[in-house]
């Protein structure tokens, strides 16, 4: 290499490392349409309210179709307003198909408001301008990068902003019209509605009606209007604009008429399914005793609390605290901590049956946070609290949960008192609680809640999970299933090994 060239890179690196962020523009407060009537889901919708007033429905959603579907059919019914909070949205099938009902309902003249975390967004970033530029159209990303593109100039500046840049936004909505909502913890992309061939995340979502909408769309105003959510044209203003509207149109277009007669494009075809709202045929459960727990839009630009728990987790844990029965929890990344698990110790010690589904090491996709699980899990187990983890794959004749495709867990979730639901983007782990935003849904109904522990019992069945229990005589952990038990981690890859070990070694716990 010549001098010239070296000391080309050498000035790449330090102007990567060194890029700043222009100045947030000053943009107007902007707040979600009123309700009113005259949409197609005014019309489905309000009468079902009406037979409920002052109460809210919630369906849980766990299959992934449907999950697609329901996004898709309210997006195309849509006649007011569409607003949508998402930590990824992939370029993909189904992500393209959605997109594609989004961009459609725009041309319908509804107003369109995207909010995106801008560790997946950026990749996008000549996408997301050019829909940006439709008049019914806004594009806002949240905690943006300086850097808009290249590996090198993403490793320089988390190295020079780290503090900043690992600090992410979660939360998940879908809200159409004010009247119908869509929150948990899927993201868009093939993976979370089980349309990947290669791997497949089993995820929960809510599908809400009612008031419990309306605190959905001003959580999502606060974050929406938030200086930390930046317009996607004011991020990098000289970025020139590569792709035009019409040829991104063209572009989402594209896989519908590819994929031909998919199940993916005839669960958009359902004509049916919002008067099915309407109906009660989707059975919603309707109450009044429900809570929305979300964190503040500035949680990313404060300090880490250290003492200060999250709002999220606070409402959960309180409402365990206020329980006398049994505890069951889904996090895929679960790493508890001392005092976290010290607490569950706690509850099993005075009688409370506590069960936990997580990820195992081999279908867990950030094989570090294993290493942070590790920590509890023996004394977890050793203390009356009882473990499943998830097998990595199942075949067809385990059935449709997971069906052939590489299986992980995603969905969040809890069932306190076998009456009161947890549905969010929360994990219990130190990330989410420390580091990024998160949201929940706390919904008091029994027959909601059995709906829930129906599919943990599926979930946590010989079938899909190992359970985890403790060998005396021998002084170490046991992975059981219908086929015998197993005294090391099931299935697990060398490499996979290694990471998580390291990651037990290490002080990286608040990273996880």
């Amino acid at each position: 290499m010549t001098l010239l060239r070296r000391c080309w890179w050498i000035a790449a690196l330090l102007l990567a490392g060194c890029a700043q962020l222009p100045s947030r523009p000053d943009v107007p407060e902007q707040r979600a349409i009123a309700v009113a009537d005259g949409t197609r889901l005014d019309a489905e919708v309000a009468p079902a309210a009406a037979r409920h007033p002052g109460e809210s429905g919630f369906r849980l959603v766990a299959d992934g179709l449907e999950a697609f579907a329901l996004r898709g059919y309210t997006s195309r019914a849509a006649g007011r307003s569409l607003d949508i909070q998402s930590y990824i949205w992939h370029d993909d099938l189904t992500g393209r198909l959605l997109a594609a009902e989004v961009l459609d309902a725009a041309d319908r003249g509804v107003r369109v408001r995207v909010l995106l975390d801008d560790l997946d967004a950026r990749a996008k970033s000549q996408v997301l301008l050019a829909l940006d530029h439709h008049p019914n159209i806004s594009i806002r990303v949240y905690n943006p990068f300086a850097t808009r593109d290249g590996m090198l100039g993403t490793a320089l500046e988390f190295a020079g902003s780290f503090k900043r840049v690992n600090r992410r936004a979660h939360n998940k909505s879908w809200i159409v019209d004010g009247r119908v909502a869509i929150t948990g913890g899927r993201n868009v992309g093939n993976e979370y509605f089980m349309a990947s061939p290669e791997a497949n995340f089993q995820d929960l979502d809510l599908l809400v009606a009612g008031p419990a909408v309306d605190a959905l769309e001003a959580a999502f105003d606060g974050y929406w209007n938030s200086t930390m959510a930046w317009p996607i044209r004011a991020v990098d203003p000289d970025m020139p604009a590569t792709l035009t509207l019409d040829t991104v149109r063209a572009n989402l277009r594209k896989p519908a008429r590819d994929a031909g007669e998919s199940e993916w494009i005839a669960a958009l075809g359902d004509a049916d399914a919002l008067a099915r709202i309407r109906t009660g045929y989707l059975g919603m459960r309707w109450t009044r005793d429900w809570r929305l727990l979300h964190d503040a839009p500035d949680k990313l630009a404060t300090p880490i609390p250290e003492a200060r728990p999250s709002p999220v987790l606070a409402g959960l844990r309180d409402a365990m605290e206020a329980g006398a029965g049994d505890i069951a929890i889904i996090s895929p990344y679960f790493v508890p901590g001392d005092g976290g698990t010290e607490a569950l110790l706690a509850g099993a010690r005075n009688g409370r049956p506590i069960r936990i589904l997580t990820n195992s090491l081999a279908s867990n996709d950030v094989a570090a946070v294993h290493g942070g699980y590790v920590r509890a899990r023996e004394a977890l187990v050793r203390g009356g609290v009882r473990l499943w983890e998830l097998k990595p794959r199942q075949d067809q004749a385990a059935g449709s949960l997971f069906g052939s495709s590489g299986a992980r867990l995603h969905g969040k979730a809890a069932v306190i008192d076998r009456r009161t639901v947890f549905v969010g983007s929360l994990n219990l782990d130190p990330r989410s609680i420390q580091l990024n935003s998160e949201q929940g849904l706390l919904v008091t109904d029994a027959a909601l809640a059995g709906q829930l522990l129906g599919l943990f019992e599926t979930m946590t069945s010989p079938a899909h999970a190992w359970a985890i229990e403790w060998d005396a005589a021998r002084k170490r952990l046991l992975w059981r299933d219908a086929g015998g038990t197993r005294d090391r981690e099931p299935d697990a890859s060398f490499g996979r090994r290694a990471v998580a070990r390291l990651a037990y070694w290490l002080p990286v716990d608040p990273l996880l």
